[in-house]
């Protein structure tokens, strides 16, 4: 949980270089890989990330500005755009303008309650959220990247193939 503004502005910046990493990752060519038709591909998930940046701050009074706008029902009416790297612009502009928008926060919206999805949060609970959410969406697309035959990049430590910058094999599997 955070405690202070400044500390979610650090772990953040750390997290959207790690998800813009996974994103620079995937060539259009491979960004149309799912699991199945009715779930998110590649693409869809990385562009499902760029919207939460915008709509969950909203909840929070926080006006994030991005390429993409939001529906009367509150939620995105953008589709997402053909290429990844419009989605990687797109990434940095939302995740820029949510740390500057956290300059309006004191250390007291941390503890502030919110009503969000139906439920209430903190500030400090819902920024949380919105950390672990890109994270959780981040690791399912390593996978389908993986499913695809693409370099995943390392993240929190050296993927299989990262192991060798270290000058070590591999654990075996």
């Amino acid at each position: 949980m955070f405690r202070r503004v400044e500390d979610f502005k650090t772990i953040w910046q750390q997290e959207a270089e790690k998800t813009l990493a996974v994103f620079e990752a995937i060539p259009d060519a491979a960004a149309h890989q799912a699991v199945d038709e009715q779930h998110r591909d590649l693409r869809r998930m990385a562009w499902h990330l760029v919207e939460t940046i915008l709509e969950l701050p909203q909840n929070l009074g926080l006006k994030v500005k991005g390429p993409v706008g939001l529906g009367p029902d509150g939620f995105i009416a953008t589709p997402p755009p053909p290429t990844m790297a419009e989605i990687v612009a797109a990434y940095r502009v939302v995740s820029d303008s949510l740390l500057d928008h956290m300059g309006s926060w004191s250390n007291t919206e941390l503890g502030r309650n919110f009503t969000l999805y139906g439920e209430t949060w903190t500030g400090a609970f819902a920024l949380y959220v919105l950390v672990s959410h890109q994270a959780h969406h981040r690791g399912q697309m390593t996978v389908l990247m993986r499913q695809a035959g693409l370099h995943v990049p390392s993240i929190y430590g050296p993927t299989k193939e990262g192991w060798a910058q270290f000058g070590m094999a591999a654990p075996k599997v």
